[in-house]
């Protein structure tokens, strides 16, 4: 059985979402947070509370095991681009994307 979590609208970029999931795709859920907890880049927490929280779906809502869960699978989607604007040289402005990112965590049992 597959459990979904998500978080929305995450202030991280897509791409960079993308490349902690890749660490994480497949494993289980133990070596995937532990994998989360030593990767040194700021979106490791956000990728952790996400797969905290499909292993806590998992667990109170279809009364699966810890033990036997693993990452199915992990991605990021893109969210809404806020667009902001910086004033540079010669009365000009610069445009800065401040991107955004939904990503979503699925967990399944070994028995699938």
């Amino acid at each position: 059985m597959q459990v979904t979590a998500t978080a929305k609208y995450v202030p991280l970029s897509p791409r960079k979402a993308r490349l902690i999931l890749q660490g994480i795709a497949g494993l289980d859920v133990e070596e995937a947070l532990m994998t989360l907890r030593f990767t040194p880049k700021p979106g490791a927490r956000i990728v952790t509370k996400v797969l905290e929280a499909a292993v806590a779906n998992a667990e109170n809502n279809y009364d699966l095991a810890r033990d036997s869960l693993r990452v199915a699978n992990a991605r990021a989607g893109d969210a809404r681009t806020l667009k902001r604007y910086k004033p540079r040289a010669r009365g000009r402005v610069g445009r800065i994307h401040r991107r955004t990112s939904h990503i979503t965590v699925v967990v399944s049992n070994d028995g699938e």
